[in-house]
């Protein structure tokens, strides 16, 4: 028997992605474009979007080999030829060439990498204008800086030195041609130009999901390239991203502080988790989508919980989860 009130919820938090979120107007094309494994959620999307607009289309190719790896071309067509995109994939999209230049060519859309169900309906139940004044706070406390620090009592201290590059904030409110975010949203970002230190993973890192009790994944990071990694199946992913670009797959990425108020805990999602308020994500690999210039085949998030964060010595005030 069908669950009609999870078929209702997920329809829910399909409108709220493409009415609150994306803005989809009737004038406009929208094209939906998934996977062989996320086909329901696709699916659910395009059937909001076929409500609003006539010019919507369901794109669908076997799942990326890994986070980043550029889709099939006529998938990267359909994406810069439309107006609104939106892609429940397997594998992210967030950092490839076809999403950039999508919104080069002035479509707005969101990647919803690794959504499940579950993580769709949580993610998408909560007041996105709430968290897009966390994410202005948060941006307003680290936008000058010019160093961050960050400590765990786990082990991580870790500072990066964003120089030239742009914080970006991802609030999930897509209104104007060219944006960008993910949904479930929620991250204030950068990528640095250089960073030194030690990180500890003790929330989210792929290929585990949530980690267990106990369980961390250590890193150094010397000169924004990082040097050791001290767990086998995570050193894998990297090493093979580096059988392809060399060095680059090993560059330290990305600094990420979530902001979203409506996470109340970590699930095992890399894109629920690393918008959990108060939590902060560090990411290895490509950041070319994000204001850097280095281009890899894959781009590892890392989410740590309960950090401090020093904005040139100073604590951020870091958003805290409602409950």
């Amino acid at each position: 028997m069908a669950d009609h009130s999870t078929g209702d919820a997920l329809r829910a938090a399909a409108e709220t992605a493409l009415e609150q979120c994306l803005n989809v107007q009737p004038e406009e094309s929208c094209v939906v474009v998934t996977d062989d494994k996320r086909a329901p959620i696709g699916e659910a999307l395009y059937e909001v979007a076929s409500d609003i607009t006539d010019d919507a289309v369901v794109v669908r190719y076997p799942p990326g080999p890994q986070h980043g790896a550029e889709p099939p071309a006529p998938v990267a067509a359909a994406m810069r030829d439309a107006d609104v995109f939106v892609a429940p994939t397997t594998k992210s999209l967030s950092h490839t060439r076809a999403r950039s230049e999508a919104c080069d060519a002035g479509a707005r859309g969101a990647t919803m990498p690794g959504i499940t169900e579950e993580v769709m309906l949580a993610g998408l139940d909560a007041d996105y204008e709430a968290i897009a004044r966390h994410s202005l706070d948060v941006l307003e406390q680290v936008v000058d800086a010019d160093e961050i620090r960050v400590t765990t009592e786990s082990g991580t201290d870790i500072t990066f030195v964003p120089g030239d590059r742009e914080w970006l904030s991802d609030t999930g409110m897509v209104h104007e041609a060219g944006q960008f975010s993910n949904l479930p949203a929620g991250e204030v970002f950068v990528s640095p130009e250089t960073v030194d230190g030690t990180y500890v993973v003790d929330g989210t890192m792929m290929p585990y999901g949530l980690l267990g009790e106990g369980q961390e994944l250590r890193f150094e990071v010397e000169d924004g390239y990082v040097t050791e990694i001290s767990d086998d199946e995570v050193r894998a992913q990297v090493e093979a991203g580096a059988e392809e670009v060399g060095r680059d797959a090993y560059n330290l990425a990305e600094l990420g502080i979530g902001t979203n108020v409506g996470v109340d805990d970590l699930v095992g999602s890399v894109l629920l988790d690393e918008k959990a308020a108060g939590t902060v994500h560090i990411a290895i690999g490509d950041d070319a989508g994000i204001g850097g210039d280095t281009v890899a085949p894959l781009h590892l998030d890392g989410i740590i919980r309960e950090p401090t964060v020093y904005a040139d010595g100073e604590v951020v005030d870091l958003p805290t989860v409602e409950r």
